[in-house]
Parts: structure tokens; C-alpha cells; sequence
């Protein structure tokens, strides 16, 4: 808290204690953690409650710093709300959003992915300003916060079925990432001394679960109904939209890029080698994702399916190899196999290729830190959602060790051993 807030111990005390300088008097209280970590947290919520009730008090409010209740009266230059309390007159929420939006469009400009940009002002305009919209800086507080997560999740019915529509939890993380990064602007521009602790007040150590994938028989189920789809179109002038959906499940799923990475890649980023380790054709791809340039060496049946789409489409070095991703042909062939859905009911899309691409990998034995490599991610991401559940990382010789038993004779000799 830029050096107001102090956390310390005091000699032959297990409890941390924290203190401040507030109202021309220093505030002193017991955290009673013995974790440091744990007094943090406690000292970071007691002094945004010191600092709310001191503003208070300065304001002619009810000041809980010494019980006792103070008449309410506007000081020179505010104006009294409906609810007989003086409103604030520094800045606002709004002033802060417009500040952060012309300034991240402007410095991250060739940085990041103008759709991640644009998804910024979308959540400022969609959920944050209806929200917060013209209530002063200094009044978004912790509780604050924590009223906008509730908010959010009552905030929208579905109009057929009439129940809540909670928001993902990847959502509600951006945009409780965005309005840190709002307030970050306006603490940077001297409009609020601190920001409030913004983690989720009830968060507990969630259940890690696997990413939605295809099971080899499920894959297998998959690229035969493409096939069949591409040899007998729904109608004659979708075949060439079914034949290159085939060819896009085969090649996602032997080469494991993500759905966005495929969708810009062009002809002149692929390349048909002979790889020297193997002595097998394969493709060497130059992606270009959400992690900048990256590459990517295929598995042998990728080859197939890339040469047809390029002699189907005629492609020049610029033009684009798959273009738009199908979603809703992937939606809707899903549907029809019963496979929309895994078991523990997560929703499979175009991305599960990619995540079956990683299993099938480690299924194989294949080493993880390779695989992680070539599909331009971590060790630890791997571990963490896809090597858990796989169970062919479980080593059974490892796992059933038995202690050797004795036999009649080893028990025999050891009874008749003479004691010394």
C-alpha cells in the first residue's frame, strides 16, 4: 500500500500485527495469524475498512473509528445524494475506463491481437460500466468488488427456460482482470492511493479436470463419419465444404495446432520434408499463434490431407490452407455421433482435436517434454490437464512391489538358529 500499511511481529508474539497512519493517529490491531501470508490478507482488508471509515469521518459521516456517530453535512462544493449523504466529487469510474482504453489500444497496438483489444472495451461498455458507471474511485472497494461478482451471477435469465445463466469462470476472470487494470490506470494517475484486494473472498482449491478430447475408439468414430459425409454430402454442393471438413479433423488431430493457429495459416507456412530421425514424410509447419512464431513437425498423417485440400483449392503461397474454423459443421456432426459431450460433461469443440492430438501423443509413450515443445506450451500445463487422467503414465511395475515372503525352509532354519 505504497508504505501506509505495516505488518510486523513484536518479540515473543506467535501473532503478526499490523498498523497505519490514518486520521492524525496511528491504528494498531492484532491479525491473530501466525501465517505471514495470512496476516497480509487480514492487514490488506483492515486497512481499506480503516481508510473507507476515514473518509467518512472527513466527510461528516458516521466515523466507526471512535463509535461515535457524527451529524451528516456536505462539505463546501458537494452536492447531498437522495439518501442524505454527500456525493463524492473526485473521479469516476467512467473517467478511469475512458483513460485505460485510449491508453492500452495505443500501447499495446501491434502487441497483442486486436480482437483481445476490442474484448476489452466490450466487457468496459457490456458489464463494467452498467455496474460501477459514474461512482467515484474511491469507492470501489474490496466489498465493491465482491457485490459485482454476485451481480454477475444473477445478472442474466435465459429467455426460454427463465433460469440464471451463471458466466464461465474464465469470464468472470477477465473481467475482474480488466477492472484491475482500470484501477491500475487510475492509481498511476494519483486518482486512488491504493487498489483493493480484488481475489475472490470464498475461493477454494478447485478440482483440476481434463480438457475435452477424443478417446482413440471416439477419433476413430469421428474421421470415419467425416468420411463417409465427404463420399455423401446432405446435399451435391456441400461436398466440398464436407471433403475439406475431413481433411481439417484429420490434420488437426495429427498435428495438435490450435483452432485459431489453423485458421491463419498459409500455404508458404508448410513444408513436406523427410524426417532424418524417422525416415518418414512429415510436415514442418511455421505457426503463428497466441504465443508469436512457433514450430510444429507432424505426424505422417497430416501429409494426406494436406496435399488434397491444396489440389482441391488450387493455393497459392499467401492464400490460406483452411481459413475460418467449421464450428458449426464440428457442432453439428458431434450432435449426430452423440459425441458433444464427454462423460464428465464437458463440451468438446474444434479445440479438442488438439487436446486428442496431446493424449494420443502420450498414450504413445511419446516424451512430454517434446510434445509440449512442438505444441508450443509448457511441461507443467501438460502435467497439470492432460497427463493426470492418461492411464499409461502409471508405471504397474513401480505401483505392485510386494515384499518377498518366506519360504518353509527360511522359516524352518530361523527357528532352530541357536539364540546368542
Amino acid at each position: 500500500m505504497d508504505g501506509a500499511l505495516h505488518v510486523y511481529r513484536r518479540e515473543g508474539s506467535r501473532f503478526w500485527q499490523c498498523s497505519t497512519y490514518l486520521g492524525s493517529r496511528n491504528h494498531r490491531q492484532t491479525t491473530k495469524e501466525t501465517s505471514l501470508a495470512a496476516a497480509k490478507d487480514f492487514a490488506r482488508d483492515w486497512y481499506m475498512e480503516r481508510c473507507v471509515e476515514d473518509r467518512q469521518r472527513r466527510r461528516g459521516g458516521v466515523s466507526l473509528i471512535n463509535g461515535s456517530a457524527q451529524p451528516v453535512v456536505a462539505e463546501p462544493g458537494q452536492v447531498m445524494d437522495g439518501r442524505r449523504r454527500p456525493k463524492p466529487t473526485g473521479p469516476s469510474f467512467e473517467d478511469a475506463a475512458t483513460a485505460f482504453t485510449s491508453e492500452f489500444e495505443v500501447i499495446t497496438m501491434g502487441e497483442r491481437n486486436a480482437g483481445y483489444v476490442k474484448s476489452k472495451s466490450d466487457i468496459i461498455r457490456v458489464h463494467l460500466t452498467p455496474f460501477f458507471g459514474d461512482t467515484a474511485l474511491e469507492d470501489i472497494t474490496a466489498g465493491k468488488v465482491q457485490e459485482y461478482r454476485a451481480h454477475r451471477q444473477t445478472s442474466r435469465v435465459d429467455a426460454k427456460t427463465g433460469k440464471v445463466k451463471k458466466p464461465a469462470r474464465a469470464t468472470l476472470h477477465h473481467e475482474i482482470v480488466t477492472l484491475r487494470q482500470i484501477l491500475k490506470t487510475a492509481n498511476r494517475k494519483g486518482w486512488i492511493a491504493a487498489i483493493p484486494d480484488m481475489s475472490a473472498p470464498y475461493k477454494t482449491s478447485g478440482k483440476l479436470e481434463h480438457r475435452a478430447w477424443f478417446s482413440p475408439e471416439e477419433y476413430k468414430l469421428l474421421y470415419e463419419a467425416t468420411r463417409e459425409r465427404a463420399k455423401n454430402p446432405p446435399k451435391p454442393r456441400w461436398r466440398e465444404v464436407c471433403e475439406n471438413f475431413h481433411d481439417y479433423v484429420l490434420f488437426m488431430g495429427n498435428t495438435g495446432l490450435r483452432p485459431d493457429e489453423s485458421a491463419r495459416l498459409e500455404l508458404r507456412d508448410v513444408k513436406i520434408v523427410k524426417d532424418e530421425s524417422t525416415g518418414e514424410r512429415i510436415l514442418e509447419i511455421e505457426v503463428r499463434g497466441k504465443r508469436g512464431v512457433g514450430f510444429c513437425k507432424s505426424m505422417p498423417g497430416a501429409i494426406m490431407p494436406f496435399e488434397r485440400i491444396r489440389k482441391r483449392k488450387g493455393l497459392k503461397p499467401t492464400d490460406r490452407v483452411f481459413g475460418k474454423s467449421p464450428r458449426e459443421l464440428m457442432n453439428t456432426v458431434l450432435d449426430e455421433l452423440n459425441l458433444k459431450f464427454d462423460r464428465d460433461g464437458h463440451i468438446r469443440t474444434c479445440y479438442s482435436l488438439r487436446h486428442t492430438y496431446i493424449c494420443l501423443r502420450l498414450l504413445e509413450g511419446a516424451d512430454i517434454y517434446q510434445v509440449a515443445k512442438n505444441c508450443r506450451t509448457s511441461v507443467e500445463m501438460i502435467e497439470k490437464y492432460y497427463g493426470r487422467h492418461l492411464k499409461n503414465n502409471i508405471d504397474a511395475s513401480a505401483v505392485n512391489v510386494r515384499k518377498a515372503r518366506p519360504t518353509a525352509d527360511t522359516a524352518r532354519k530361523k527357528a532352530t538358529k541357536p539364540m546368542k
